[in-house]
């Protein structure tokens, strides 16, 4: 199984969780909302595959480029 590290785009706060470890994902599919500068950003899976583990949780600062998820195809 091949694992997938899914990472922020932005720097700002986790505003809300979509997804659950365990969760079948995807591509495309929201798993995480991002509030930078009263924006909501979604953090979106590009491949699908099983969500293993959420590494952030709401109201956790995130800096660009932190893994935020794990997948597994």
């Amino acid at each position: 199984m091949a694992r997938i590290e899914v990472k922020s785009e932005i720097t700002g706060t986790v505003w809300q969780i979509k997804m659950q470890a365990g969760d079948t994902v995807a591509s495309g599919d929201t798993l995480i909302v991002i509030e930078s500068m009263k924006m909501e950003i979604p953090v979106i899976a590009e491949e699908g595959g099983t969500l293993v583990e959420i590494l952030v949780q709401e109201k956790d600062p995130v800096a660009e480029g932190q893994v935020v998820a794990i997948l597994e195809e």
